[in-house]
């Protein structure tokens, strides 16, 4: 099965709001053996919704829709859908009992007319029940294609996907099985990588892929089998898998989706029984924030001091002011210092320090721009690495979190 997401609103074509919704309905399709064929972003105009539904006429299988419903006069995906599909709104009771519980029960107001033409639907459609909101979606059938109209409003949407959209697609259509398998890689760059494993590469089976999803400082590998046996895809994705650990064990740090190395590194230091802090200078907080996204991380993680100023590495951190004299307040050094300091301070056993130039300009430092120290204090030793990450300052950051977390990782794993 091939589907196509659309989403409609002038609003995402003017960069004002960021586009989620496609990759969530994506994800959601492919889980169940349906492959998205594209996404497309149109305005808020009738012809050109008229247009794109013509387009994708027996095309593609599904056509699914976010955005353009609810109770403003701007929202015009419903008249459209009348138009397109040569029927007429109604109003539909159940909708209306729905919308009539939120307003005058919840937001304890009296129901208006905008508010009761939320119930008003195509007559010829399939209503797929909205709980968390009060516009409905929509299921339309015209020759060979399905047309799926669903709210905008994130939660909205993936509250219908989840509970009405999935459920009946999989009940009305025969699918194909698609399995995934990610394998994250830490240390290396995609074409070092490519060279390594290109003999594992070349004997892969026609029917699993390999992607390589790039970002700084590491590499995603997945693997994708699709076909009608999911017992044969599961067994030989696991193969291939193994066969590549072997291949390239130094540098995978977890597998799937959410192995994040940050995911790793709570699961490895919950089984130890260890804790870490953060002092940041250069990177300002975005290693804590990393580390934080994980749930439970306060288990693991005692705290951060985002020391961006000088003064505040001398006055909290304990940084001697004739060390950053010698040697500058981008030094190794310096950044021993801090990663001791804040490991006496917060009383854990590692300790993260950045300090470094991220650029444009050098700031209090003399080193160049994209140089970084990272500092990491052990329980039993102290390691600094040198880093020139270049520019432009977003990388510098990012490379320098990244490096950052796998140098922890390779710490905590001499321990196990």
């Amino acid at each position: 099965m091939k589907a196509t997401i659309i989403t409609i609103g002038d609003e995402i074509l003017i960069g004002q709001i960021i586009d989620t919704n496609s990759a969530f309905i994506a994800k959601s399709l492919d889980k169940i053996g349906v492959q998205t064929h594209e996404f497309l972003s149109i305005s808020d105009d009738k012809k050109h919704i008229l247009d794109t539904f013509s387009s994708l006429q027996n095309k593609v299988d599904l056509v699914i829709i976010t955005g353009g419903l609810g109770p403003t006069k701007d929202d015009i995906t419903k008249h459209t859908f009348c138009e397109y599909f040569e029927d007429v709104l109604i109003e539909n009771q159940d909708v209306f009992a729905h919308v009539k519980e939120i307003i005058e029960g919840f937001f304890k107001r009296p129901l208006t007319q905008i508010n009761r033409d939320q119930a008003l639907v195509p007559s010829k459609c399939q209503v797929l029940f909205n709980k968390m909101g009060t516009a409905p979606g929509m299921w339309m059938k015209k020759e060979n294609t399905v047309y799926i109209s669903l709210p905008g409003v994130p939660y909205e949407m993936k509250y219908i996907i989840e509970n009405e959209v999935i459920p009946k697609i999989v009940k009305e259509y025969k699918r194909p099985y698609i399995i995934h398998k990610t394998i994250l890689t830490y240390g290396q760059g995609e074409s070092l990588i490519a060279e390594r494993i290109e003999n594992w590469e070349n004997n892969l089976p026609e029917f699993i892929k390999l992607a390589y999803l790039p970002s700084p400082g590491k590499v995603r590998l997945r693997l994708t089998a699709r076909g009608s046996e999911k017992e044969i895809l599961e067994n030989a994705i696991e193969k291939n898998v193994s066969s590549l650990a072997k291949i390239i064990s130094d540098i995978i740090v977890g597998y799937d989706e959410d192995e994040t190395i940050e995911v790793v590194l709570g699961r490895l230091l919950s089984q130890q029984q260890k804790t870490i802090a953060t002092a940041e200078s250069c990177t300002g907080g975005k290693i804590a924030q990393v580390i934080t996204s994980v749930s439970g991380a306060s288990k693991y993680f005692r705290g951060s001091i985002v020391s961006y100023a000088t003064d505040i590495k001398v006055s909290v951190l304990g940084v001697l002011q004739d060390t950053i004299n010698n040697h500058s307040v981008v030094s190794a050094e310096v950044g021993k210092e801090m990663a001791i300091g804040v490991q006496q301070l917060m009383k854990t056993d590692y300790a993260i320090a950045t300090t470094g130039n991220a650029g444009p300009n050098k700031g209090d430092a003399d080193a160049l721009v994209g140089t970084v120290f990272i500092a990491l204090a052990t329980p039993d030793d102290i390691i600094i690495e040198e880093f020139n990450f270049g520019q432009p300052r977003e990388k510098v950051i990012d490379r320098t979190v990244n490096k950052a977390l796998e140098m922890l990782q390779k710490e905590i794993l001499k321990n196990l």
